[in-house]
C-alpha cells in the first residue's frame, strides 16, 4: 500500500491552482496537475463542497477519494465580503484558475475574467462549460449526457437495430479535463515566456467531438452518417467482440492486411486470404457479418484462455473482455502497478488508478488523500497572510 507524503513534490510544485469547479471535468483537470505537484486549493461551498462528494456507492464518496485526492480543501462563502475578498487575495497569489459555472455566473460574482487578470495579470483562467463561453448555446447548462448525446457520439454507440447508448461513465467530462490540462500547460508556458495570462475556454462538446470528427469528412464524401454498428467498425475487418465456450470474451481487431491473413491461417481457413470477399479490407468491411460468424465458429469452441494461448502464439492481435473484478489480480496491471492502493482513514485503503503519463525524471507522488470538506481551510488562510506580508514587503523595496 502507497502512503500518502506531503513532502512529496513533482515539476508543477511551483504552481498553484484554484480550483471553483464543481464534478467531473474540472476535477479531472486539476487532478492531474495535482498529481504533478501541483497545489490544487478546492474553493467550496459550507455544508454542501463539491457536489462529486454525493457521488456515492456502498454509502462511501468514491468518486470524490478518487479524484479529489493531492487536493486541499477551503470552504468560502463567495456571497459575503469577507470571503469574495480571501479569493481575490488568493488570486493574486495564485496561477491558475478554474471553474465551471454557467456562462456569465463569473461575472455576477463580481469575478469576471477583466477584474481577475488585473488582480494578476499572469493568471491562466479556465472556463468549463457545456457548450463554450461564445455561440448560441453559451447560455444553456450542460450536462456531459447531453454533449455525448449531440456531439454524434451516442449515434455511432450501440447497435442498429437498438436505441443509441450513451457511455456508463462521464466521458465527455473526463476527455474535457484531460484537453483542459493540456490548454492550462500550455498556457502557462505562455506566461512564463511572455508574462501574460489569459482565458482557456473549454466547452464539453469540442473536446469528445474531436474524437470522432473524421465522420464528419467521412459524410462530406459519402453524404450519409455512419450507422451503429456494435462491435464492429465500419473501415476495417475483422474486428469484434466473440463469445468463448466458458462465456468468456475475447477482442479481436484485423487493422492491417497481414494480421488479417494470419487470422485465417490460425482457424485454419488459408482458402479465406483469396477468397474475393475477404482478400482484402474493402470486401472484408462488406462482407464482415458473415467474415465474424467464420471467426466466431472457430473461437466458440474454445475457452477463453485456449483462444488467447492460440491466437497469441500466432502473433495476432486478440485480448481479453475484462470486468474490474479480473483486473484488480490481473498479471498485467499488477506488474505495471496500473492500479494502486492508498491508505485512507475511512476504508484503511481504497484502490486507484497511478499518476499518469510516467515521466522518467520528474514523476509525480501522492501528497495527500481526499480532503474534508474545509480541511485546510485556516491552513491556506494562514498562508495567504503569510504570501500578503512577503509581497508588501517586496513592494516597499521597489
Amino acid at each position: 500500500m502507497k502512503k500518502f507524503d506531503p513532502k512529496q513534490d513533482g515539476p508543477l510544485k511551483d504552481v498553484r491552482v484554484l480550483d471553483l469547479s464543481r464534478l467531473v471535468a474540472g476535477n479531472m483537470l486539476t487532478l492531474f496537475l495535482a498529481d504533478f505537484g501541483a497545489d490544487v486549493i478546492k474553493i467550496e461551498r459550507e455544508g454542501k463542497g463539491d457536489d462529486l462528494r454525493n457521488w456515492r456507492e456502498a454509502d462511501e464518496p468514491i468518486y470524490w477519494k478518487v479524484y479529489g485526492r493531492n487536493k486541499r480543501s477551503v470552504v468560502l462563502d463567495l456571497k459575503s465580503g469577507d470571503g469574495l475578498s480571501a479569493l481575490k487575495r488568493l488570486v493574486r497569489h495564485s496561477d491558475v484558475f478554474v471553474e465551471n459555472f454557467v456562462p456569465g455566473g463569473l461575472e455576477k460574482m463580481g469575478l469576471a475574467p477583466e477584474l481577475l487578470l488585473e488582480i494578476n495579470p499572469r493568471l491562466v483562467i479556465v472556463r468549463v462549460s457545456g457548450w463554450g463561453q461564445t455561440g448560441p448555446y453559451s447560455h444553456k447548462p450542460g450536462f456531459g449526457t447531453l454533449v455525448e448525446a449531440m456531439s454524434g457520439f451516442a449515434f455511432l454507440n450501440g447497435y442498429a437495430d437498438k436505441p443509441p447508448a450513451l457511455p456508463p461513465l462521464a466521458l465527455a467530462d473526463m476527455i474535457a479535463g484531460i484537453y483542459g490540462a493540456a490548454g492550462v500547460l500550455t498556457a502557462l508556458r505562455v506566461a512564463e515566456r511572455e508574462g501574460k495570462g489569459q482565458v482557456v475556454d473549454l466547452s464539453l462538446f469540442e473536446p469528445i467531438f474531436s474524437f470522432i470528427s473524421s465522420e464528419a469528412l467521412k459524410y462530406q464524401l459519402v453524404g450519409e452518417p455512419t450507422i451503429r454498428s456494435g462491435n464492429q467498425s465500419s473501415h476495417t475487418a475483422p474486428r469484434n467482440v466473440y463469445i468463448c465456450s466458458d462465456g468468456k470474451y475475447v477482442a479481436m481487431s484485423g487493422s492491417m492486411q497481414s494480421m488479417a491473413l494470419r487470422i485465417f491461417d490460425t482457424i485454419g481457413r488459408p482458402d479465406l486470404k483469396t477468397h474475393e470477399k475477404f482478400c482484402d479490407n474493402d470486401a472484408r468491411v462488406r462482407h464482415k457479418d458473415e467474415l465474424d460468424q467464420i471467426i466466431g465458429a472457430f473461437i466458440a469452441g474454445r475457452t477463453q484462455q485456449e483462444n488467447l494461448d492460440v491466437f497469441e502464439q500466432a502473433g495476432v492481435t486478440v485480448g481479453p473482455v475484462c470486468s474490474v473484478a479480473d483486473l484488480v489480480d490481473h498479471p498485467y496491471v499488477v506488474g505495471r502497478e496500473a492500479m494502486v492502493s492508498l491508505e485512507d482513514a475511512d476504508l484503511g485503503h481504497i484502490t486507484a488508478h497511478n499518476i499518469i503519463p510516467r515521466l522518467g525524471a520528474t514523476p509525480g507522488g501522492f501528497r495527500r488523500p481526499a480532503p474534508g470538506l474545509g480541511e485546510h481551510t485556516g491552513e491556506v488562510l494562514r498562508e495567504l497572510e503569510q504570501l500578503d506580508a512577503i509581497q508588501a514587503s517586496e513592494r516597499s523595496h521597489v
